[in-house]
């Protein structure tokens, strides 16, 4: 049994995972709040708790999908690039880290909007405040932080990927350009969200590499 190609059938697999597994949570976090203030978003969330909880799920599975890859990367690449593969690792492990945490606002989202409706969507409350800092704060910058980091690791491995030549030159070049572009809307959104939606174009070309 071919040990090597095992470990690229396998990495193959992860990265499926991690990106199905991305689109499955934000399609369901997306139907679970909704859109509007953050108290139309608690009134959406205490309505769709399974939802939520689904999104939730998935995306703490993602998180081990991110940690197997990066460590199959740094398995492919160690012996030649350690430093650099090691890098890599530390990038997707702090991306898995930092989605982990990050559902620990969605989650206490659930009890909370409950409890706001409960007490009559009172506006405004300390609800909207703690729904903010956990949506707002909690949730979705964990979700930007895990975006960079994970751009960052893909830059990285794109890198090797080129100089190894263990794809052909045309692929790695595309992946190379491809993550270039994602880093643009992953900087934005850290410093201004409404940044982010219109800049999701520049995303596109890596979809498909």
């Amino acid at each position: 049994m071919n040990t090597d190609v095992n470990t690229v059938r396998l990495l193959g697999a992860a990265q499926v995972m991690v990106f199905v597994g991305a689109l499955i949570t934000g399609g369901f976090l997306a139907s679970a709040v909704g859109s509007g203030s953050i108290s139309d978003i608690l009134v959406n969330i205490s309505k769709n708790p399974t939802r939520m909880r689904i999104s939730n799920l998935v995306a703490l599975g993602d998180s081990l999908a991110i940690i197997a890859m990066g460590v199959l990367y740094y398995v492919v690449f160690y012996k030649e690039y350690k430093i650099i593969a090691l890098v890599a690792l530390g990038c997707f492990l702090a991306s898995a880290i930092t989605t982990a945490v990050g559902q620990i606002g969605a989650n206490a989202l659930i009890p909370l909007s409950q409890k706001f409706v409960e007490a009559g969507a009172p506006e405004p409350s300390y609800f909207q405040t703690l729904g903010d800092f956990l949506y707002y704060g909690v949730d979705r910058r964990g979700y930007e932080i895990h975006i960079l980091f994970n751009v960052l690791g893909f830059l990285l491995v794109n890198y090797l990927l080129y100089i190894s030549g263990y794809i052909p030159r045309a692929l790695s070049i595309w992946g190379l350009a491809a993550v270039f572009l994602a880093l643009i809307p992953a900087l934005l959104q850290l410093y201004e969200r409404d940044f982010f939606p219109p800049a999701m174009i520049l995303v596109l070309p890596f979809a498909p590499y």
